[in-house]
Order: structure tokens, then C-alpha cells, then sequence
């Protein structure tokens, strides 16, 4: 037996609200090529992964509501940009 598909129109507000702004918080773009940059960007993934699991753990063990979840993570979000340089292909190819 097939479950039925389940599209994110389908879904109430704040449920998609909470898959948008977990999916902001992890879409990082890649670091430079200095260890400088190498290492905010891992810093920055692992504070905002750890950020989402608390996030994810309230709304899933304690009956937090996604909407007031998904306002939470997207200002912790907000208040830690990516400073570091991102990575930029120049097309040069080898």
C-alpha cells in the first residue's frame, strides 16, 4: 500500500514555513578556498545544523507549533550571516 503524495501547496502555512526556513538555515553556500573561510563555514553549518535539531526536537517530542518554530529558527538564522567569502566558479577550466 502507497502512501498518498503530499505536496508542499497541500501542507497548512506553517508546516511549510518550518520546511523553508530549516532548509534557509542549512543552504549555505561553499566557503572560499583560505582555511580562514574553510573553517567559519563549518562553524557557521554546525551552529545552524545544531540550531535546526533543537528546533526539530521541540516540534517533534514536545508539541511545539511549526509556526512559532519556523519564526525561531529563522531569526537565528538572521542573526548569524555567513561572513566569510564564499566560493565563486570562474568557469576556468584546466
Amino acid at each position: 500500500m502507497s502512501e498518498p503524495s503530499v505536496r508542499i501547496a497541500s501542507l497548512p502555512e506553517s508546516a511549510a514555513a518550518l520546511l523553508r526556513a530549516i532548509h534557509d538555515a542549512l543552504d549555505l553556500p561553499l566557503p572560499g578556498l583560505t582555511d580562514a573561510d574553510e573553517r567559519a563555514y563549518h562553524l557557521l553549518l554546525h551552529d545552524r545544523v545544531s540550531q535546526a535539531r533543537i528546533i526539530l526536537e521541540c516540534v517533534l517530542t514536545e508539541g511545539h507549533d511549526f509556526g512559532p518554530a519556523a519564526e525561531r529558527l529563522t531569526a537565528w538564522t538572521a542573526g548569524e550571516p555567513v561572513t566569510y567569502t564564499p566560493w565563486i566558479d570562474k568557469g576556468d577550466a584546466a
